[in-house]
């Protein structure tokens, strides 16, 4: 019965570390990673003439490699091995980023135009950074609520 009462309070405690606060730097972290992949990902689709989905597959593959690579980094510094280290960066954002990544990729593909504008084209630029926006408010409860289970970024506190 002690052992009950005290895993319950355990349970208790990670919901009250689940601010807004940190569920937006959660969000706002693996934004970043999500942003430079993706971003990356289409000017190198568009500069080698590829097609949507190709350019989209690479965007996205990119998105999660930035969006691991820096939880990886930054667990890996703080003493974890590498195998260790991929283990927390794949717990902590693998959800987070594929939430991202397929909101912010529906907006892009739903915007009329969207998908064939170029990259010195504003619709480009602002179907791309309306759906980060739009990702960013709906992955952010996400967050909120896996780090209040001790899931996502919670995993990644644990190592600093």
């Amino acid at each position: 019965m002690d052992h009950t009462l005290h895993h319950h309070t355990e349970h208790h405690t990670h919901q009250a570390a689940a601010s807004w606060g940190t569920a937006v730097k959660a969000t706002l972290h693996c934004l970043t990673g999500c942003a430079i992949g993706e971003i990356l990902g289409m000017v190198i689709g568009t500069a080698l003439g590829w097609g949507n989905v190709p350019t989209m597959a690479l965007a996205i593959g990119l998105a999660f490699l930035f969006g691991y690579s820096f939880t990886l980094f930054a667990v890996a510094r703080a003493g974890l091995s590498l195998k260790a280290a991929i283990k927390v960066a794949l717990a902590a954002d693998t959800v987070s980023i594929a939430v991202m990544e397929l909101v912010d990729n529906a907006i892009i593909a739903l915007t009329p135009g969207a998908m064939d504008a170029h990259l010195t084209e504003g619709l480009f630029w602002y179907a791309l950074l309306g759906g980060f926006a739009v990702a960013f408010l709906i992955t952010t409860p996400v967050n909120k609520w896996m780090i209040g289970r001790g899931k996502g970024h919670a995993v990644v506190h644990a190592h600093h």
